[in-house]
């Protein structure tokens, strides 16, 4: 792997602020940031991805490849956490397993943010297309409903329980609020074309990196502190935190590939593949699959998953794609 990769991501100023807030705990400083802040970083950044991903769908228009790659994405979604849960049965019961399946079935936004950046700070620029905002959104919901079904079908639970409710199930996945968001976002992008850009640029351009720095701040801080709950885990939960997503980028590489897309697109396509959510899959299992444990679910993907992609994951799965492009 290319050691330039490694260290222009690392020395990215996002990611610098990330660790300044794993250090931070680590050496038991009082830095904290407000609670309501780092919700209003979420949805800005949610906000200012959405709309420019709308505004670049318009500029590009909808071809084939551009439909291809939008249902591998959900396809991917589908299909990871259903190989996911039956490794993690290994060792886990079913609710555990299939919260985990899901949360690695689905996205991880900033992660996505932070591949963007990589990419728009690359010497010269590497270009993406606008769809894989598309590409985002779509995956998020997918992983859930395959998550619940797998709960369902091999879990201890009566098949029968009336108290389970699929409105519920599918209301979480398709209106939550960040989800939701993100396609609003996206459309309005979409319908405002270059007028609606030209009026919010400063707001969604000029201000993103330093929303995002302060949003890897806070996840720094949080990381850091879900550590702990992983020391009971064992080797093998910490191994499929790393193994896993390798595995699944290089199956996002190989699809893109396949498909034949930009350089660019294919390193987003195998980190959305790569990434594991812990907001809006979390949210919906705990309401869901009670009996899962959500330090092991959000603590595999924040404290391990997340970390490893935005420093190692990132510059290596583009050091791939670079060998595979020529």
């Amino acid at each position: 792997m290319n050691t330039s990769l490694i260290l222009s991501n690392i020395l990215n100023p996002p990611v610098l602020f990330f660790f300044i807030g794993m250090t931070a705990v680590f050496l038991k400083s009082d830095l904290e940031i407000p609670q309501p802040l780092p919700k209003l970083f979420s949805l800005y950044l949610l906000f200012a991805i959405g709309f420019k991903g709308g505004h670049e769908i318009h500029e590009s228009g909808i071809n084939l490849e551009i439909a291809l790659i939008l249902i591998s994405a959900i396809l991917m979604a589908a299909i990871v956490p259903i190989y996911s849960f039956f490794i993690l049965k290994i060792k886990l019961d079913a609710y555990n397993a299939s919260a985990i399946a899901a949360a690695y079935g689905s996205i991880s936004a900033v992660t996505f943010v932070t591949a963007s950046s990589f990419l728009e700070q690359q010497v010269p620029p590497i270009p993406f297309g606008g769809h894989m905002v598309a590409a985002l959104a779509l995956m998020e919901s997918p992983a859930i409903i395959i998550g619940i079904i797998l709960v369902r079908t091999f879990s201890d639970k009566s098949k029968g329980d009336n108290t389970f409710s699929w409105g519920e199930v599918l209301r979480e996945a398709f209106l939550n609020g960040y989800v939701f968001l993100l396609l609003g976002s996206l459309f309005v992008g979409l319908v405002t074309s270059q007028q609606g850009w030209d009026r919010l640029k400063p707001f969604t351009g000029e201000m993103f990196y330093g929303v995002l720095t302060f949003f890897l701040l806070d996840m720094g801080l949080v990381a850091a502190r879900r550590i702990g709950d992983l020391r009971k885990s064992g080797s093998f939960l910490i191994g499929f935190s790393v193994f896993m997503p390798i595995f699944n980028a290089v199956v996002g590489i190989a699809i893109a590939s396949i498909l034949n897309t930009s350089k660019g697109d294919a390193l987003l396509f195998s980190i959305l593949c790569a990434s594991a959510s812990y907001i809006a899959v979390p949210a919906a299992m705990r309401m869901t699959v009670p009996e899962a444990n959500p330090s092991l679910y959000i603590g595999m993907a924040l404290a391990l998953t997340f970390p490893f992609n935005i420093i190692i994951g990132i510059p290596l799965y583009m050091s791939i794609i670079n060998h595979v492009w020529g």
